[in-house]
């Protein structure tokens, strides 16, 4: 694997080999020292453009796990905010021996640019640009899923006939997109909900369910309920009444909750806007998937980062 940028042209055999090597590196967090050499003496520099919490200190964990040297490049307070231009930043990152880039971004399509530029030799992987991609949230995700379904027995395992409903901002979400592609991929069924005016105009060319109505789709008794965050910051008109109408309409709240069947389970990427898309009492219900979810991301992102650099799979860009 020469880059991660994007879950859309993935194989189905691509994506369980990545998950069946995180489930060594979870194997690896169980251990009196929770560190592998494998990576010693490469180079992992995490570019920032976009703040990011939960993302940024899992690759962080991971690449230290793995005995990688780590940069953390944050875009405020640097020469970006300067003016510096990508290509100037990646030809700097160059010198400094970066064997891998982890880049987030705001603009859809920076990751693939850089991997494509020459301006660098390093692995790229998307941590996230615009309202594009989010790999390798789509891949903890599915990883998430699928021990919460196989168990112990799940690798070399897909998602055959697991039934995912992905609720909220759809339009803004570039999560969703990457679960769309990665999971169907997987062979899981995926269902869309959201209000009209955060449905993408191209939905109908994607593999998907669409409904609009939240509890027309929660009374099929998903095996997985989705909820995204509302993603404000890049909202520049009104897509909905107000926050209490969209809560009423699409949200999870203690209700809705109890009339999934026990074993559908609550995932959400965070951040969580709580009393928004989601109760507290759903949040932190037994069925939630949250603390999971952030806990596997550092095995998922320490398969990625063995894959780049250490390990040996067919492009997944």
């Amino acid at each position: 694997m020469r880059h991660l940028l994007s879950t859309r042209g993935i194989t189905r055999d691509q994506a369980v080999q990545i998950l069946d090597v995180a489930e060594d590196m979870a194997d690896v967090a169980t251990r009196e020292v929770p560190r592998l050499p494998v990576l010693r003496g490469k180079t992992v520099v995490n570019l920032f453009y976009e703040d990011s919490t939960r993302t940024r200190i899992s690759f962080e964990a991971a690449a230290k796990r793995l005995s990688a040297d780590v940069i953390n490049f944050s875009a405020k307070g640097s020469s970006v905010s300067k003016g510096e231009s990508l290509k100037d930043t990646a030809q700097t990152l160059a010198a400094m021996g970066a064997d891998a880039v982890i880049i987030r971004h705001q603009s859809s399509g920076a990751p693939e640019v850089l991997a494509r530029s020459g301006w660098i030799d390093a692995g790229i992987v998307n941590a996230g640009d615009g309202t594009h991609e989010h790999p390798t949230q789509a891949l903890l995700d599915a990883f998430t899923i699928r021990r919460r379904i196989h168990g112990q027995a799940a690798r070399g395992k897909g998602l055959e006939g697991c039934r995912v409903t992905i609720v909220g901002d759809i339009l803004h979400s570039r999560v969703a997109r990457s679960n769309v592609w990665l999971l169907t991929c997987l062979g899981a069924q995926v269902s869309l909900v959201a209000p009209a005016t955060l449905m993408p105009l191209a939905i109908g060319e994607w593999p998907v369910e669409v409904d609009y109505d939240l509890d027309h789709a929660l009374s099929a008794g998903p095996d997985v309920v989705m909820m995204l965050r509302i993603q404000a910051e890049r909202m520049h008109d009104a897509f909905f009444p107000n926050a209490r109408e969209y809560s009423r309409q699409w949200g999870l709240d203690d209700e809705r909750l109890a009339r999934l069947p026990e074993s559908s389970m609550v995932m959400h990427p965070g951040p969580m806007n709580r009393g928004l898309e989601i109760s507290a009492g759903a949040a932190d219900s037994p069925r939630s998937t949250v603390r999971e979810q952030v806990a596997n991301g550092v095995s998922v992102r320490m398969a990625v980062l063995y894959l780049l650099l250490a390990g040996a799979m067919e492009e997944a860009a």
